[in-house]
């Protein structure tokens, strides 16, 4: 059955269709009272159904906010699309939510998308490449930003800023500087800084010996976590990590962990066992599955720690020594910080010492 028009309202209430359009995509325009009864009478009796995208250009808003997250099945994100979703919910908007798999290229595709619906405000999570084969993706995913910007939008992002890859730096440089409206927000997680705490932590417990399972070289979060642990060890007089890279993932932890059997064996017998950090937890939880079909258990051959403490982490053994960081409170901080301009709280973190670094005696 074809959908009722807004004409047939019009023609029903004895209005004309832009009366009608004004009183049922709610235009600040609205006539008076008695019409306006008139018109919604008239709908509802015909069953009509409002355009949503009429109601967006009549209220200049079209109360949606968009997502934009790596791997929705990936708990850091699942974690941060809660926080999101509350505060929209709160704020009476509705939630779009799109996963990319971490590609600029992607994420251009859903900025643009996302811009055609009109949505008020977008949130995007997660790492930037710093790749050379992103490079070109990179500056179209910028340009599509800051389109978006220029035509009243509102972007928060929360991780990293975006890359420019013709100023080598972050953004307003070289091919993106062009008018915006109001300007990009970054919630900036200290990702570096915390990993440097965490080897000083680890170090404190008395381990001196390290592997690193990092992500893809190029991968924002992970080269930081990689160059803050690194500087804890050096604060420390350690030696630096050995550096491992494999897929950011449980499945490069755990082909990770298969690399580094021997290895982790070798120094298990010899009484000077390894402490592997992996860059973020679900690599650690497949470097533990990994090292325990070997044969190898922590914290008795190794100690492991990871990053992000995951709600996943709760029935995890042995308990994951991690670094905590407020997931949902980030994503509910972006969601209104997109939506009504407020400044967003600035992103933490703690270490959290539990039984897969036990001390080392």
């Amino acid at each position: 059955m074809p959908a009722v028009t807004l004409s047939e309202v019009a023609r029903a209430a004895g209005v004309s269709p832009a009366t009608a359009s004004r009183v049922l995509n709610g235009s600040s325009r609205i006539p008076g009272a008695d019409i306006a009864e008139r018109v919604k009478a008239a709908a509802a009796a015909l069953g009509y159904i409002p355009n949503a995208q009429a109601q967006a250009l009549a209220r200049s808003s079209s109360g949606l906010l968009g997502l934009i997250v790596h791997d929705i099945a990936d708990p850091y994100f699942s974690s941060i699309a809660r926080g999101v979703q509350s505060a929209a919910r709160e704020l009476n908007k509705i939630l779009l939510l799109t996963s990319t798999e971490g590609t600029p290229s992607e994420e251009r595709l859903a900025v643009e998308a996302f811009t055609s619906r009109r949505a008020d405000a977008i949130v995007l999570a997660g790492s930037r490449s710093t790749r050379p084969e992103d490079d070109a993706a990179n500056s179209a995913l910028l340009r599509e930003a800051y389109r978006y910007l220029a035509n009243g939008g509102r972007l928060v992002l929360a991780g990293h800023d975006l890359v420019d890859p013709s100023a080598h730096e972050s953004r307003g440089h070289g091919d993106a500087a062009f008018t915006v409206g109001t300007p990009p927000v970054l919630i900036d997680i200290p990702n570096e800084s915390l990993a440097c705490r965490l080897a000083r932590a680890l170090g404190g417990q008395g381990h001196s010996r390290f592997l690193i399972v990092a992500g893809p070289e190029g991968l924002m979060t992970s080269d930081l976590r990689v160059a803050g642990f690194q500087r804890g060890l050096a604060e420390q007089g350690l030696e630096s990590a050995e550096v491992l890279r494999a897929a950011f993932n449980r499945d490069g932890g755990f082909g990770a962990a298969l690399e580094l059997e021997d290895k982790v064996r070798e120094a298990a017998d010899s009484g000077n066992p390894y402490c592997i950090f992996a860059v973020n937890d679900r690599m650690a939880m497949g470097v533990v599955a990994a090292l325990r079909h070997c044969g190898l258990q922590a914290p008795a051959d190794y100690a492991v720690a990871g990053f992000d403490d995951i709600n996943t982490l709760e029935d995890f053994i042995p308990g994951l020594t991690t670094v905590r960081l407020p997931l949902e409170e980030i994503g509910r901080s972006a969601a209104e910080a997109a939506l009504t301009g407020a400044d967003p709280a600035p992103a933490s973190g703690e270490v959290v010492l539990r039984e897969s670094t036990a001390p080392a005696s």
